[in-house]
């Protein structure tokens, strides 16, 4: 079935974009959700402060501790999701060249 159609005319909430200097990183897994699929990694990642969690099938993630990250997520009541492959270092365009 074709994306994008929606019943009714409710407004879609826009994503919440988090940003900010990465404090902290702790993963968790590989985990075999099931047969076929390739393994997940759960990361718990602390940014200004502010819990989140992000889920994928990447062993290493492309930020460090100490880099300023941007990315867009979800509150949900299992805490803050981060989007997936929305993960990434934020450019300061003043020392870009």
């Amino acid at each position: 079935m074709a994306g994008g159609f929606r019943r009714g005319n409710r407004k879609r909430l826009p994503k919440l974009e988090g940003r900010g200097e990465l404090q902290s990183l702790e993963r968790e897994g590989p985990f075999k959700e099931w047969l076929g699929m390739p393994d997940l990694y759960r990361y718990f990642l602390v940014v200004e402060g502010e819990k989140y969690s992000y889920q994928t099938e990447d062993a290493e993630l492309p930020v460090a501790v100490g880099d300023k990250v941007v990315f867009r997520y979800k509150e949900t009541k299992g805490g803050n999701w981060i989007d997936r492959n929305s993960l990434g270092k934020a450019i300061d365009p003043s020392e870009y060249q």
